[in-house]
């Protein structure tokens, strides 16, 4: 994706990847898929079908079977804000 180009989720998705960038920038180390649970109050299968969604559309990228693994693959400006 280039960097003008604002890239499409849904209002979830973007506020998953500001989760992502904000937990990342705070903690000094990706969020944990219980860390995702925590924030949003939804299940366990849940998060890890979104984080799935997102590493397939593209927005972040993941080593699967890894703990805090998530890099977003999109620049701060090309993300929204937390709500």
């Amino acid at each position: 994706m280039t960097k003008n180009t604002t890239p499409e989720w849904t209002k979830t998705q973007g506020q998953y990847l500001a989760f992502i960038y904000y937990y990342t920038k705070i903690m000094g180390q990706p969020p944990a898929e219980a860390d995702f649970q925590r924030y949003f109050h939804v299940s366990p299968p849940s998060v890890h079908q979104m984080i799935v969604t997102l590493a397939e559309r593209g927005f972040i990228s993941r080593q699967a079977g890894k703990g805090r693994s998530i890099q977003l693959l999109l620049s701060r400006d090309q993300i929204p804000d937390l709500d």
